[in-house]
C-alpha cells in the first residue's frame, strides 16, 4: 500500500522493520514448497543468532497472522515533517487451497504541526470466499494542494487547502460461483472545517468557485454503493498471477444528507502475466476508469490522481495534482527478482492517466510519468515486500515507501 506521503527516507529504515506473530494453528494444507530456498528479513535477523532455518520456517508455518511493520520518517503533503509506520497483517480464515489471503492495514502518520491521518484497511475472505467483507475507514487532518478543474491547469497557481476528513467505505460481497461476487455497502465522505491555508488571490484564475458558485465550510456524500467482483487472484498483497475486475456503483441522495444528488461509477481492471513458476518474473498491468454519472459531486469528492480507493495510482505526480468529472488511468509494471532466493527484487513501471476538462467534459491532455523501485522480501510466507520506489513526470519526482505492491 503506497502512503499519501512524499516520502524521503533511507533504506536503512527499511531494516528497523520487524515481524510480531500469535499462536495459532494454520490449516495443514499452506503450500510449502519453495519457502526454504527462499529468504526474507525475518531469516536475516534470526540468522544473527544463529537459529536452525528449517526449524523457523515450520514454526513460522503455524502461525495463523503474519505481522509487518515499518517505521518512516519524511515530509508531509503541504508542508512539515511526518512520522509514519506501515502496518500489515496477512492471514486465511479456511482452507489457502480454496480461500483468499485476507489482509488488514493500518498506516498512521502525524507531523509536528498537529496534522495527521488514521486509515484502517481491511479485506477479509471468509472461508471458501463464501463472503468478502472489505472497508476503509479513515480519519484525516490533511493539506492538500488543488489545482482546479482540468488537465492543463497552471503549476504555480496552487492553492493549499486544508480540512478535516472522516471516509466510511464498507461493503460485503457474496460469492455467486467461483471467482464471481456480488454485493452492497455504504460510503460516507465527510469533510469538515475546509479553510484555505494560504493566500486565496489565486482562486480567481482556477476553476474552483465556479464550479460550486459558493464556497462550503463542510460537504457530505452519504449513500449505498453496489459491488460487482470478479477476482481469480489468492494473495492481493502481492499477487503472483490472475485477473481482477471491480465495478463498484454509488449513489449520494440528499435525504441521507449529501449535499447534492449525484452518482458515480469506478472500474478497475488488473492482470498479472507470470513467466517462471521458481522466482518473480512478472508482468502486472492496470487501468481504471472513475465518473461522476449524474449531478453534481462536491469539489474535493470529484475524480483525481492518487485518490483512487488505495492511494497507488499516479506514482509520479504530486497527489490531487489533476482533477475532473471523469478519469482514466493506465499503468504497467515489471516485476522481477535480482536474488536468487528472492530476497532483492527490483521493478520498473510506467503509467498515463487523463482527467476531463472544466469545459466540455472532454478527454484532451495525457499525463505520462515512469519509475523504478527496489524490493526487498520482508515475508516470504504472506509475499510482502518493503517497496522502495522513484517515480518521475515533467514537473515532478516523488519517492515511495510500501508495505506489498501498488496493484
Amino acid at each position: 500500500m503506497k502512503n499519501k506521503l512524499r516520502i524521503q527516507v533511507l533504506i536503512l529504515c527499511c531494516l528497523m522493520g520487524f515481524v510480531l506473530s500469535i499462536q495459532a494453528q494454520q490449516p495443514a494444507s499452506v503450500d510449502t514448497s519453495g519457502l526454504t530456498r527462499q529468504k526474507d528479513l525475518i531469516d536475516l535477523l534470526k540468522k544473527l543468532f544463529k537459529a536452525d532455518q528449517q526449524k523457523i520456517d515450520s514454526t513460522r508455518l503455524k502461525k495463523k497472522f503474519q505481522f509487518s511493520l515499518i517505521p518512516v520518517a519524511g515530509n508531509a503533503a503541504g508542508g512539515g515533517k511526518a512520522v509514519a509506520t506501515a502496518f500489515n497483517a496477512a492471514f486465511y480464515t479456511g482452507d489457502p487451497s480454496a480461500t483468499s489471503l485476507s489482509t488488514i492495514y493500518f498506516t498512521p502518520w502525524f507531523t509536528l504541526s498537529g496534522k495527521f491521518v488514521l486509515p484502517f484497511r481491511n479485506q477479509v475472505w471468509l472461508p471458501n470466499n463464501a463472503l468478502l467483507l472489505k472497508g476503509d475507514t479513515r480519519f484525516m487532518i490533511y493539506p492538500q494542494y488543488t489545482w482546479g478543474i482540468g488537465g492543463h491547469t497552471n503549476e504555480n497557481e496552487k492553492i493549499l487547502l486544508e480540512y478535516n476528513y472522516l471516509r466510511l467505505y464498507h461493503s460485503c460481497l457474496k460469492k455467486i460461483r467461483k471467482n464471481f461476487f456480488l454485493g452492497a455497502g455504504y460510503d460516507l465522505d465527510f469533510h469538515f472545517n475546509n479553510r484555505l491555508g494560504n493566500d486565496s488571490s489565486a482562486l480567481a484564475t482556477i476553476p474552483f468557485f465556479d464550479y460550486t458558485k459558493e464556497y462550503h465550510q463542510s460537504t457530505t456524500s452519504s449513500g449505498p454503493v453496489i459491488n460487482f467482483l470478479i477476482d481469480s487472484r489468492r494473495n492481493a498483497t502481492n499477487p503472483p498471477r490472475g485477473f481482477y475486475l471491480s465495478v463498484d456503483y454509488r449513489f449520494n441522495p440528499e435525504f441521507l444528507g449529501s449535499t447534492y444528488n449525484w452518482q458515480s461509477a469506478f472500474i478497475d481492471v488488473r492482470k498479472y502475466f507470470s513467466f517462471s513458476k521458481y522466482r518473480q518474473n512478472i508482468l502486472a498491468c492496470w487501468s481504471y476508469y472513475w465518473t461522476v454519472t449524474n449531478g453534481r459531486a462536491p469539489y474535493l469528492d470529484l475524480p483525481s490522481i492518487g485518490w483512487d480507493y488505495y492511494n497507488s495510482s499516479g506514482r509520479g505526480f504530486e497527489q490531487n495534482r489533476y482533477r475532473g468529472k471523469r478519469l482514466l488511468y493506465f499503468e504497467s509494471e515489471y516485476r522481477r527478482d535480482l536474488s536468487p532466493n528472492g530476497f532483492w527484487g527490483f521493478v520498473v513501471f510506467a503509467n498515463a492517466h487523463t482527467v476531463s476538462e472544466y469545459e466540455g467534459n472532454a478527454f484532451v491532455y495525457w499525463h505520462p510519468a515512469a519509475g523504478a523501485g527496489l524490493r526487498i522480501k520482508f515475508n516470504k510466507i504472506s509475499r510482502t515486500n518493503i517497496g522502495i520506489d522513484v517515480g518521475v513526470s515533467k514537473n515532478y519526482t516523488g519517492i515511495y515507501l510500501s508495505l506489498g505492491e501498488a496493484f
